[in-house]
C-alpha cells in the first residue's frame, strides 16, 4: 500500500518556488523526500514540517514544529527531536536546492501522518538544536519563514 504526498511552494513574492515529493510504501517503512527548490539565497536554510496546514495568514498559521511526541528539537538523524525536524537544505550560488533522503520518523499513514500539514522553509541555518541560543531546543533558531506549502496526497 504505497501512500504518496506532494508539496508545492507557489512562487512568492521573493520569487521562491519548488516542489517536495513524499512516498511511504507501507506504515513501517521509512519515507522517501525528494524536494527541489528554486529562488533561496545562497547556503543552508532551515527545512521543517510545521503542525498545521492552515497558510491563512501565510506561514505563520501552519503553528510550530510537528512534534506529536513531545520532544526536543534535533537533527533528523537524532534519537531525540521532533517528527518534522528535518534539518537544512542547501541552496547553491544560483540559489538551486535540492534533496533526496528518507526519514523514519516520518509518516504518510496513521495517526501521526504529515498529510494537511506544512513544510516551512527558513530564512537561516537551522543549527539542530545544538546552538545555545534560547530557540535551539524548539526551533533550531532558524529565523524566519520565507516559503511554505501545504502536504497533500498525489497518485
Amino acid at each position: 500500500m504505497t501512500v504518496k504526498a506532494v508539496c508545492v511552494f507557489p512562487k512568492n513574492d521573493k520569487n521562491i518556488t519548488g516542489t517536495i515529493y513524499f512516498t511511504q510504501e507501507n506504515e513501517a517503512a521509512p519515507v522517501h523526500v525528494k524536494a527541489e527548490l528554486t529562488g533561496l539565497t545562497p547556503g543552508q536554510h532551515g527545512f521543517h514540517i510545521h503542525e498545521f496546514g492552515d497558510n491563512t495568514n501565510g506561514c505563520m498559521s501552519a503553528g510550530g514544529h510537528f512534534n506529536p511526541h513531545g520532544q526536543t528539537h534535533g537533527a533528523p538523524d537524532a534519537k531525540v527531536r521532533h517528527a518534522g525536524d528535518l534539518g537544512n537544505i542547501t541552496a547553491n550560488q544560483k540559489g538551486d536546492a535540492s534533496l533526496d533522503t528518507t526519514d523514519i520518523q516520518l509518516k504518510l499513514i496513521g495517526p501521526h501522518s504529515i498529510i494537511g500539514r506544512t513544510v516551512v522553509v527558513h530564512e537561516g541555518v537551522d543549527d539542530l538544536g545544538l546552538g545555545g541560543h534560547e530557540l535551539s531546543p524548539t526551533t533550531g533558531n532558524a529565523g524566519g519563514r520565507l516559503t511554505c506549502g501545504v502536504i497533500g496526497v498525489t497518485k
